[in-house]
């Protein structure tokens, strides 16, 4: 994670509605958890601070929008950094 806050709620809802429109699974990992990206309670649930390692997996059809998507979220800090 790169952005000041980590995945508090504000930058775990962009992320949950940058992810809805898309079919894939789309899952992400940190700190020993793997929890479903579109599921705002897991993403939540892992707490990824600043700095945290995070793997994204994407699945499906339109994976590779979905990931250009996440990409230029996080690349882009969730809008949130100056």
């Amino acid at each position: 994670m790169s952005n000041r806050l980590g995945l508090h709620a504000r930058a775990t809802a962009k992320l949950v509605q940058t992810l809805a429109p898309f079919r894939c699974n789309v899952t992400m990992a940190a700190k020993g958890r793997e929890i479903n990206a579109k599921s705002i309670m897991g993403v939540m649930l892992l707490a990824a601070g600043q700095g945290t390692p995070v793997t994204v997996r994407i699945n499906g059809e339109d994976e590779a929008a979905a990931m250009e998507a996440v990409v230029g979220l996080f690349e882009r800090r969730f809008d949130e950094d100056s």
